[in-house]
């Protein structure tokens, strides 16, 4: 396990540890918006995210950065999931007649959401230059608020599930410098959000990744990536009773947005038994269709370490950081509709779309060979509660997640 440091490097693993302790003078946590990203993987998860340049799953590499593909040579499978069992609160303090709503104060009825994470990286030779193929069916988004248990709310309920199959491929073009290449192909399900106005559709679109990480020498790594706008139109899923389009049926444009990742690792610290993560996420809310009425631009911070305890037996804590990405002010539009009741039913909206929390902290815990060529990883994070207010609505939001994923390898199939 020894890693030769050069002594300047060592700087790193304490300059992490310093900036996740000074973060976490308060802990709350959620995704970022309705992006799921490596927040809940089965490894990656319980390192707050971090993995944009040193992933410790197969399906973080396939869902992140794609050129992080080559640290696993593979055949190599996972399997993963999630449980995700949130408690959101709504409270209405005045009534919006265009909309049949009344006040009222409760906890949505929506049940605990199941996610899967599966993926698969091979390794081919092509004009006598590694290159690795990854296969991957992952969560990319969900959301699931409801209602309807309350008279007063006039069925209001709202839900979006986004899956994504990314295929991907990275090549070494130097023993130190890795690219990588994905496409996601992502099918997407709306349903609402408009009180009483709008069912259930689906869409599909593509959306495309670049990627780099480069080895700096003595345990330390670098890597990053681009990933495109995913672009939706959920045709006929609105029809307001009144207004100036009454009686006909609107479609919702709604896009995912470019987001923009960088991230560090370092694995030199306790003789090589230490590794250290840190990665920052821009997303650019504001050029996304829909959201962009709902939530502006963000960046968020992810910390991780994984203390390697035995052979078998890996230990992991992280800890992330997001702004808020929620506007104090919307427009009186989203997603291309024009909604009964103007700028406060858009308000309403928000509050069924409230990414408030800005802090999670996770950890758990990786067994090697649980079986033969069989690996097990469980992470365990805690979502704390947030409130904040949207007008007339006032959204309160906590909960926890449960991750695991089994990895199947071949003898000395990784180089994490």
């Amino acid at each position: 396990m020894r890693t030769n440091c050069p002594q300047s490097l060592l700087i790193v693993g304490p300059l992490l540890i310093v900036a996740s302790l000074l973060a976490c003078q308060s802990a709350m946590a959620q995704s970022y918006g309705v992006e799921l990203h490596n927040n809940l993987m089965p490894a990656s998860g319980a390192m707050g995210g971090a993995s944009f340049t040193r992933p410790q799953d197969l399906q973080s590499a396939i869902n992140g950065n794609p050129a992080t593909m080559r640290q696993f040579h593979g055949p190599t499978f996972g399997f993963g999931g999630v449980l995700i069992e949130p408690t959101y609160n709504v409270t209405q303090t005045s009534s919006l007649p265009l909309l049949g709503v009344d006040p009222y104060s409760g906890k949505s009825n929506a049940p605990a959401a199941l996610g899967g994470n599966i993926g698969v990286i091979h390794q081919a030779e092509i004009m006598e230059r590694p290159v690795s193929f990854g296969l991957g069916f992952m969560t990319n988004a969900g959301l699931a608020v409801d209602f309807r248990h309350i008279p007063e709310s006039n069925g209001t309920h709202a839900s979006y599930l986004a899956l994504d199959l990314v295929n991907g491929v990275a090549l070494d073009l130097t023993p130190h410098l890795t690219i990588g290449a994905s496409l996601a192909v992502g099918t997407s399900i709306l349903d609402g959000p408009f009180v009483q106005s709008s069912s259930s559709q689906t869409d599909y679109a593509p959306r495309f990744t670049l990627g780099a990480n480069y080895d700096l020498g003595g345990g330390t790594s670098i890597g990053g990536f681009w990933q495109s706008k995913k672009e939706l139109t959920f045709e006929n899923v609105v029809r307001f009773a009144s207004g100036p389009r009454a009686n006909t049926y609107q479609d919702i444009d709604l896009d995912h947005p470019m987001n923009v990742g960088f991230g560090i690792a370092n694995r030199c610290l306790m003789d090589g038994r230490l590794l250290l993560a840190a990665d920052v996420l821009y997303k650019n809310w504001d050029d996304a269709t829909f959201f962009r009425a709902l939530y502006k631009d963000q960046w968020a911070f992810q910390f991780g370490a994984q203390y390697i305890a035995s052979q078998r037996l890996k230990l992991r804590l992280g800890y992330a950081f997001n702004e808020d990405p929620t506007r104090d002010a919307v427009p009186g539009t989203i997603g291309g509709v024009i909604p009964v009741g103007g700028i406060p039913a858009v308000e309403y909206v928000q509050g069924q779309f409230a990414a408030i929390a800005q802090h999670r902290l996770t950890g758990g815990v990786g067994i090697t060979d649980l079986v033969p060529n069989m690996n097990f990883d469980v992470t365990l994070g805690g979502v704390f509660e947030n409130e904040k207010s949207f007008g007339d609505t006032t959204a309160e939001l906590d909960g926890y997640f449960v991750a695991f994923g089994f990895t199947f390898t071949r003898p000395n199939c990784c180089r994490r």
